[in-house]
């Protein structure tokens, strides 16, 4: 039997198609992975509440979410870097003046601190998730708010990103993007994940396509983009497969030897 590696996947763009769907042959390899005795894990931006239904159709038990910043190995949680409370307050107060909601969010749900917004809709809309975010503007109270969603078009963020440097700004949605503690990232993450785990650094691989992969793909040993990613995103990553409509998955892992 091969020697036990693991495999990190971003979810949209990645797993998931444009449709948010999960492709056939993507399933079919991430089961021969786990066959073949290797550990699939998931890296991304997302809630843990809005991929528990995939992770549960691949049997998947690893994962760093919230780009890094709520981590689980083995169905247990082994690391949590929550917001700056006071910097949060701070940031949703200026938001208010320039009429740029935001959504708190911690491991189980997640509330905006206005009872509606058109960038909240649209957005929120496009990751076609059951999940909405329900007006609660003290949710951050007695809460470890680990990411937030900030809605502002783009290019308004260099404006946050100056003057809040607690935090780093990354653009998901032409008009969201997440707010991470300084320094937050999937690198972080999967660092916490693999002291959990104990599996080699040469045995780790990493699939991605957008800006919050960047620092996942520019660390990880094997790191893969997928032909849809970014650029900038191409250029950090060891390798570049198909599209994610291309069976790029399956491709990408049978070009780093893994099938």
């Amino acid at each position: 039997m091969k020697e036990q590696s693991i495999i990190f996947f971003d979810i949209d763009g990645t797993l998931l198609d444009h449709d948010k769907k999960l492709p056939q042959n993507t399933k079919k390899a991430v089961q021969q992975l786990q066959a073949d005795g290797h550990t699939v894990a998931i890296a991304t931006g997302r809630a843990p509440f809005m991929f528990e239904s995939l992770r549960n159709e691949l049997n998947i038990n690893t994962y760093v979410s919230y780009n890094g910043q709520y981590v689980v190995a083995n169905g247990e949680v082994v690391y949590k870097n929550p917001l700056d409370l006071n910097a949060l307050l701070e940031l949703t107060k200026v938001g208010l003046e320039n009429n740029h909601p935001i959504v708190y969010m911690d491991h189980e749900d997640m509330k905006a601190n206005v009872p509606h917004h058109d960038y909240i809709s649209e957005s929120i809309a496009s990751l076609q998730i059951d999940q909405f975010p329900t007006h609660d503007p003290y949710y951050y109270q007695d809460r470890e708010i680990l990411q937030s969603l900030f809605f502002c078009s783009e290019g308004e963020e260099v404006y946050y990103q100056n003057n809040f440097p607690a935090f780093n700004f990354v653009r998901w949605h032409p008009l969201s993007v997440d707010v991470l503690p300084k320094g937050g990232s999937k690198a972080k993450g999967i660092e916490q994940a693999m002291t959990a785990l104990g599996i080699a650094k040469v045995n780790q691989y990493a699939f991605g396509d957008g800006l919050n992969d960047l620092e996942m793909l520019s660390t990880v040993t094997h790191s893969v983009a997928m032909g849809n990613a970014k650029a900038e995103v191409k250029e950090v990553a060891k390798y570049v497969t198909k599209s994610v409509d291309e069976d790029g998955i399956l491709y990408g892992l049978k070009m780093v030897g893994l099938l």
